[in-house]
């Protein structure tokens, strides 16, 4: 008989097809796991920003593997997934160019007002109507860079053709030539005009961009967050945005999602993505086929290519 796994995220059709042809594929309603089902249960298909809620973990005694779409772990009980021997996989590596070419698109449209631009040319108000403010350049900007994995280093190489200095925050000193190492987030804000946030969520880095980080910014200075939006205390960049001493604000992710706060979208300072980070067609197949081949080894019995637990 087929193994049966639980689908919490939707996937692209044809990585659902896959799944569909190898597993007897289960979708969590309202109510959660029907009883009746929750005991067969042996894995889960996950997104990283839905992650396994707790009770849904606790629900499926039979639970083997969690395969996350993504590269996220922090919507997931990884202390309790070792403890029960639940084997845990992401999708890391596939994903690493969309997502620093988005910071890159946010800090483009944020500087250069190309919302703005756009929708005053879709009015019909170009010829009519007085221009949009002027821009800010973006090359030649100060960047700091707070996470320098994978993410972090390729946005660094993109920053590069921007002819920006490039200054980075991380557990240690990864020596990355031309990359000046900061060892603190509030100092490192200090000496630039633009943070990137590409560090991991999780309890360890909640709330880490606060209002001192911000303020050191200055009313200059842009936040571009692509990671996670608990990673920002959410209430102070807002307070920040709306007092001035911010200059602004491009997010792909939020605290609460999918709720964002109306001071956020409203704000003529802020660029606003609905963590589409790695949304494009080929990267998505990619980390879906990611997705079942780790599910393929697990329920095979050999080595799983992209383990985190």
């Amino acid at each position: 008989m087929k193994p049966e796994i639980l689908l919490l995220d939707p996937m692209m059709d044809a990585i659902e097809k896959q799944l569909e042809a190898a597993y007897v594929v289960h979708r969590a309603g309202p109510a959660g796991v029907p009883a009746d089902v929750a005991g067969r249960i042996r894995g889960i298909a996950t997104g990283g920003g839905t992650g396994v809620p707790r009770a849904v973990m606790d629900s499926l005694p039979g639970l083997e593997i969690i395969a996350i779409n993504g590269i996220g772990t922090d919507a997931v009980d990884l202390v309790e997934a070792r403890r029960r021997g639940i084997r845990v996989t992401t999708t890391p590596g596939v994903l690493t160019d969309d997502v620093a070419d988005m910071a890159m698109g946010l800090l483009l449209s944020l500087l250069r007002g190309l919302p703005e631009s756009d929708r005053y040319v879709r009015a019909g108000a170009w010829g009519h109507d007085p221009a949009p403010p002027l821009g800010h350049r973006v090359s030649g900007r100060r960047m700091g860079i707070f996470g320098m994995g994978h993410v972090g280093q390729a946005i660094a190489a993109r920053a590069r053709a921007f002819n920006m200095a490039i200054a980075y925050t991380d557990r240690h000193d990864k020596h990355l030539p031309g990359c000046l190492f900061v060892p603190d987030l509030l100092t490192l804000a200090q000496g630039v005009d633009t943070l990137v946030i590409a560090a991991s969520g999780g309890v360890g880095s909640r709330n880490l961009v606060n209002a001192p980080v911000l303020a050191a910014l200055g009313p200059e200075g842009v936040l571009i967050n692509i990671a996670r939006g608990s990673i920002v205390d959410e209430a102070a960049l807002v307070a920040a945005l709306a007092a001035g001493t911010l200059g602004g604000a491009g997010l792909d992710v939020f605290a609460h999602e999918p709720d964002v706060p109306e001071a956020l979208r409203t704000s003529p300072r802020t660029v606003l993505q609905p963590h589409r980070a790695s949304a494009t067609v080929e990267t998505r197949l990619a980390m879906g086929q990611l997705v079942v081949a780790n599910l393929a080894a697990h329920f095979a019995g050999g080595p799983l290519p992209s383990p985190v637990v």
